[in-house]
């Protein structure tokens, strides 16, 4: 534990990915995460835009670069441009809107296909604001998450309720993991070492120009 913070390891970049359907509120999400800003109007992202965010949590510096993508079925095919190098993915759906949250269940299986486990996931049920005709229940939502490994998160970005918390978690989530794959790393390569002077003694001299 102790090697995991040596080497100037507080200071953590992280690219997050924002995935769903059109209109379920992506963008409206992040512009009250960044510049605490909400508009009434429906925002149309036709492409890709990203955001940057810097935060400082328990002395650990951390910048995120948000990916907020459009949500229509064409961006599919460009999909895998966009959150190939990501290291957490927000997946959001409209209470209101059984169709997005089934969505998710696809972009969730999409991601785990193209990256495994090698990135977080979080799931923000948006627009709580509008409780009265929610469609997705609460219960169903939050153990589909479970079960695919996500974090849920209840949000509104009219009301501005559950984001801070969201975007905290996922970044925490993410220090983890860098934390976990860093000591992975060091452990695998002490292993590579010492099955090179374990197996041929007499090639040591040659083992450098490996790096």
């Amino acid at each position: 534990m102790a090697g995991a913070s040596s080497g100037g390891g507080r200071n953590y970049s992280f690219k997050v990915v924002l995935l769903g359907e059109g209109c379920v509120g992506k963008t409206s999400l992040v512009l009250r995460y960044i510049e605490n800003k909400f508009n009434d109007k429906h925002l149309t992202t036709l492409q890709a835009s990203f955001l940057n965010k810097k935060l400082n949590i328990g002395g650990k510096r951390v910048n995120l670069s948000i990916w907020d993508t459009a949500g229509q079925e064409r961006f599919h095919a460009l999909g895998p441009i966009y959150y190939r190098d990501s290291n957490g993915a927000l997946l959001v759906y409209d209470i209101t809107d059984e169709d997005s949250f089934q969505k998710v269940k696809n972009w969730v299986k999409e991601l785990r296909r193209m990256l495994g486990n090698d990135i977080n996931l979080c799931i923000a049920g948006n627009k709580i604001d509008l409780e009265k005709e929610r469609h997705v229940s609460v219960a169903e939502a939050e153990a589909y998450a479970a079960s695919v490994g996500a974090q849920h998160f209840h949000t509104s970005a009219k009301l501005n309720k559950g984001i801070e918390e969201l975007f905290l978690d996922l970044s925490k989530a993410m220090i983890q993991r860098a934390g976990e794959d860093s000591q992975k790393n060091s452990k695998s390569n002490r292993k590579s070492v010492l099955v090179v002077d374990d197996d041929e003694p007499q090639q040591q001299s040659g083992g450098g120009c490996c790096g």
